[in-house]
This record gives C-alpha cells, structure tokens and sequence, in this order.
C-alpha cells in the first residue's frame, strides 16, 4: 500500500475539492478513508467528526450539530447566501424542540438538514443536505454570529411560524430576554437579542408563514423567562385560565435572608412553581435545598417536572389548589 497524500497545510478542517484540487490533491485522495463527504463538493477529515463531544441533553446535541454543520459549509456558501430558520436559531443559541427521523429517532449529525436562504435574484439554494429557501429583501435582516451570515433574531422567529404556538412563545422569551439584576445572576445589564417591538415589526413587514401562530404568540412572549421548559409551564398555566405569574423572582425570609432565585411566583398567594429538568449531582442538591427554604420560610411549592408537563391538566389542577 503506497504512503497517503499528505493534505496541504493551506485547508481547513473541511474544505472545498475544487481548492483541494487547485492545491494538487489528487481524486484518489479525496476518497481516502480518512475524508468524509459531508456535502457534495467538500470533505472534512472524518477524526474531527469522531471526536465530537458526546452530549447527553438531547436539545444541546442537536443545536451543536446543526451548527457544526453550518461551520463545514461555510467554505461552500455563496455570497448571497445565509443561514435561516432552524440553523439560524441553533447559531443564535436559541430553543428549539427535538427534530426526528422519518424512523422515529432524534435526529443528529448529518440527518439534520441546513436551511440556507437566498434574498432576491441570486441562485437558489441546491445540494443535498440543504433545504432551500427564497425571500425578499424587504422580508428580511442578515447580521453575523460568530463568523457565520444568518438572519437576525426577529428574522429568524418570523421565519418558523411553522412552530408550535408554546415552542414560538418559548423562542420569543429566548430572544427578547432582558438580563436584569439580582444576586448571583449572569450578564447583568447586557442586552436582549431582540425586543418585542422587533419581532412586531418583522411580523408587520409582510405576509409569513403561520403568520396566524406568530400572532397569538407574540403578546405571551416575556423579557423575564430563562428556559423553555419555564416558558412551557407559563403558558399550560396562563392557557388554563390561571393569573399569570412573576417570573424568576429573588426571594427572602422574614430576616431578609436571600432564600433563593423562584421560577413562577404567585407573591400574595405565597405559592411557588419550580420546573425541574432532568439534573444530577450537586445541581439537584441545590435545587432541593433551595425548595426546602422555600417552603421552611413558609411558601408552598409545586414541582413542575418533565413527566408532569405532559399531564398539563394534573398540573393546572395542582397549581389552582395550591392557590
């Protein structure tokens, strides 16, 4: 067996085989057992895949997939070409619900397809892989996020009107949350991705998909929700006729001793609701020793949990004794 090719020193990771080829690299290499051919045209040395950081949370896995992949196309992306829709909101970071296989299964790696969008007459989107899509420039804002061209934040949630209202409302908290003061908390002062009133004027700028979903979702969406699972619960509770809590709220015992930063708060009814996530370790030990001040200082607590979410009518019914 002869010596393989060594690569040029000139390509990335993934790179375009019409520069590999400019570079001297023969097509027997390009087939070389260590490449890959994640789209047609490129190839990305199949270690950097293998090493991919194993993920346990499902969500999380999915959104560095979908970025990962937009990552190895950007060398092939053309000029007037970004990312929108799903692959937008994972480079934003932002909440989405699990995609699945036509067989039923999480979706990851190459099974999760980009969206790549075109603004006015310059080609369309095509190569496997890619879901393309056409807009107006009028309908649209492209900024860029780590190095990468996508579509701002109030581009990229009128662009998925296709959404669950409760999954549009918990994108919408995402965006549009405001990093306020408070002990212990992160960020503070720094700036929402976007405001209410942006994904107004996205919404007004002209017709949309799910334009009817977009709408009854906008005016739940909050500036104080941290997850979406909290968003989730709000709008299970809010939807079911219940008032409407404060959300992520400081609270202190009678000594004004800081007991704990409370999820859903009802502060006359003294009623608490706390999601909680699938947690191990010492972030479980927090969380019970946080709920057992509560309820020491005299709050009732009800424990939203992922299995109870989706009984949301044993929920509502919990929470509306509880008050």
């Amino acid at each position: 067996m002869g010596r393989r090719q060594e690569l040029p020193g000139s390509l990335d990771d993934g790179f375009d085989v019409a520069l590999a080829r400019r570079h001297g690299v023969t097509r027997s290499r390009l087939r070389g057992s260590d490449l890959t051919a994640p789209f047609h045209g490129m190839r990305v040395l199949t270690s950097k895949i293998e090493e991919r950081e194993h993920i346990d949370d499902p969500y999380l896995r999915q959104r560095r997939d979908r970025v990962a992949r937009a990552r190895l196309y950007a060398p092939r992306l053309h000029p007037g070409h970004f990312y929108s829709h799903h692959s937008a909101a994972s480079i934003w970071e932002a909440p989405l619900p699990l995609e699945f296989t036509e067989e039923g299964q999480i979706a990851e790696g190459t099974r999760l397809r980009l969206h790549v969008s075109a603004s006015g007459y310059v080609p369309f989107p095509r190569a496997s892989g890619i879901v393309g899509h056409r807009t107006l420039a009028s309908l649209t804002s492209i900024c860029e996020r780590d190095g990468l061209r996508v579509t701002s934040p109030a581009a990229t949630w009128v662009s998925l009107g296709a959404l669950s209202v409760p999954d549009l409302v918990a994108l919408g908290d995402f965006f549009c949350r405001r990093w306020r003061e408070g002990i212990g908390r992160k960020n503070i002062g720094q700036a929402p991705l976007a405001t209410i009133d942006d994904l107004q004027a996205a919404l007004d700028a002209g017709r949309r998909l799910g334009a009817a979903r977009l709408r009854e979702a906008l005016p739940l969406i909050r500036e104080d929700s941290w997850s979406p699972r909290e968003s989730l619960v709000r709008f299970i509770l809010v939807g079911a006729g219940l008032p409407e809590p404060e959300l992520n709220v400081d609270v202190f015992d009678s000594a004004g001793r800081f007991l704990g930063c409370a999820d859903m708060v009802y502060r006359k009814e003294r009623v608490i609701v706390e999601y909680h996530g699938i947690v191990h370790g010492p972030q479980w030990a927090q969380d019970v020793e946080r709920i057992a001040a509560f309820r020491a200082a005299g709050w009732t607590v009800i424990e939203a949990t992922s299995p109870l979410i989706t009984r949301p009518e044993e929920l509502v019914r919990r929470v509306r004794q509880a008050l």
